[in-house]
């Protein structure tokens, strides 16, 4: 994205103060409530339905979805000529990517109002996290974890749908307590992330905080950019009895208790964006004693899978179609894992997404659940980096996020494709499929980025070394694993 490094930024401190400024802006929220009192309504009855029943509900929102695509949208009536949209299988009509829509922003768009330079002046303010644009949009970006970075826009019906799903299909972990606390008004939940760019998590963490001003007293939001001492630190005086973050964040903070630095043990801990594992799951439960609940989403559908009691991943098929691929595009059988994963958002209208290729390796059970949801279980193979422990500058080992990695390396030095390996507790060695002055330029960033994250880590020294010009290794399904721990120094 041009000009993605020059945006402004604010420190992970000004950060979290700006959450409270937010709120007294004034600012309108997308929220409809009869919009969500009709979704809720179809989710619940839904949850009950027949295979019949919710293949209807996804033939009927697919028809419209096409109708208003081809109609209303200038890339994709050009996308869909030749095809009767009104006839053909969906399986049937050309896949799209993130670049092809990208390139044709303002053309791939429903309403002529959005224009993708005006979105880009407000998604490079940190100030405006969360503010809609013209009044009725929601807007965030994603983190270009495919190469591409892309910029969504949600309007009332979508954000409608994705609160539907997230209030009623999340397993109750405590049910009493929620039966005494429906709003969770008693909880402290913490959310650890990356908090000064206008990703879908803050985005809609700073709108539950303005249309909840009640929950936003006991909802704060923590910077993985910070030093890892000062994040303990925060924690720590806030004692969350919830948190809500990335697995890798999740089992850091479980070595951290283990270590006596926690003051604190959280009921609950959900996560979300990278794969949880079967080991980091029975990790957190052992040393936490708290129930786990993971998700699964994407910037292009917030609210793909939700987890059951039985620790099961659904797909929410009324209103998201997932077609799992073979690098041919043919469909992968059930029972395996996809080489990638095409997406159709049936809740979007603004912005329509068809056959979308997310890129995610994915795999629909042949089973049905044992908890007797309707809803297909899916397993989902997403973004897997390593933690690197690295030689901190009292001689004791400091581990810096791989989240909050790609993150400087991604927002301060504008670099999306990329592999960072650790060589030992002091070196790192960055790999960029660019030549000549580019590279060197883009290096040179790189450089700063990471020493100036390392120097505010609390690390000795860091050595950054190059190996430019070299294509950057995926895996099968495109996707990078863009930081690479050494063997044995991160515990693996």
């Amino acid at each position: 994205m041009p000009g993605f490094d020059q945006r402004r930024r604010l420190s992970p401190k000004r950060a979290t103060d700006l959450q409270g400024r937010c709120l007294g802006r004034g600012m309108m929220s997308i929220f409809n409530p009869l919009r969500w009192g009709a979704v809720a309504l179809d989710v619940l009855a839904a949850d009950r339905a027949t295979p019949q029943a919710l293949q209807a509900r996804q033939d009927a929102r697919l028809s419209k979805l096409l109708d208003v695509a081809s109609k209303r949208s200038r890339f994709y009536s050009e996308h869909l000529e030749g095809n009767d949209v009104l006839h053909a299988k969906l399986s049937d009509l050309p896949a799209v990517s993130k670049q092809a829509l990208m390139s044709r922003f303002d053309d791939w768009v429903t309403d002529p109002q959005l224009k993708l330079e005006q979105l880009r002046g407000l998604i490079a303010d940190p100030q405006r996290i969360g503010e809609p644009f013209l009044g009725k949009y929601l807007v965030w970006e994603s983190s270009g974890t495919s190469q591409h970075p892309g910029l969504f826009v949600q309007d009332a019906q979508s954000m409608a749908v994705y609160d539907a799903l997230e209030a009623l299909r999340r397993d109750t972990p405590r049910p009493l307590q929620r039966w005494l606390d429906p709003l969770m008004l008693s909880e402290r939940i913490a959310f650890i992330g990356a908090t000064t760019g206008h990703f879908a998590s803050m985005v809609s963490m700073q709108r539950l905080k303005q249309l909840n001003p009640v929950m936003a007293r006991c909802t704060s939001c923590f910077s993985i950019l910070q030093p890892a001492r000062a994040l303990v630190d925060e924690l720590n005086a806030f004692a969350p009895t919830v948190i809500a973050s990335y697995p890798t964040v999740a089992t850091w903070l479980a070595d951290e208790s283990c270590r006596g630095n926690l003051n604190f043990s959280p009921k609950e801990v959900w996560t979300g964006g990278e794969t949880l594992s079967p080991t980091m799951r029975q990790r957190l439960v052992q040393v936490f004693g708290c129930t786990v609940r993971n998700s699964y989403g994407a910037s292009e559908f917030m609210s793909i899978g939700w987890e059951c009691g039985h620790a099961k991943m659904h797909a929410n098929s009324d209103w998201v179609i997932l077609e799992p691929i073979e690098k041919s595009g043919e469909p992968t059988p059930k029972g395996q894992f996809s080489y990638s994963t095409l997406v159709t958002n049936l809740a979007n209208h603004v912005q329509p997404l068809i056959r979308y290729d997310l890129g995610d390796q994915l795999m629909v059970s042949t089973a049905a659940c044992s908890c007797g949801s309707p809803l297909p279980v899916i397993e989902v193979q997403g973004r897997r980096d390593d933690p690197l422990v690295m030689a901190g500058v009292d001689g004791k080992p400091v581990t810096l996020l791989p989240l909050a990695l790609t993150t400087v390396i991604e927002d301060h030095a504008g670099i999306f494709d990329f592999q960072l390996r650790q060589h030992d507790d002091h070196t790192l060695v960055l790999r960029l499929d660019l030549q000549g002055a580019p590279a060197e330029k883009a290096l040179a960033r790189c450089r700063t980025a990471l020493e100036n994250f390392a120097a505010a880590q609390s690390l000795a020294q860091i050595r950054v070394f190059s190996e430019v010009g070299k294509a950057v290794p995926r895996g099968r399904s495109g996707k990078i694993q863009k930081v690479i721990a050494k063997t044995g120094l991160s515990g693996k």
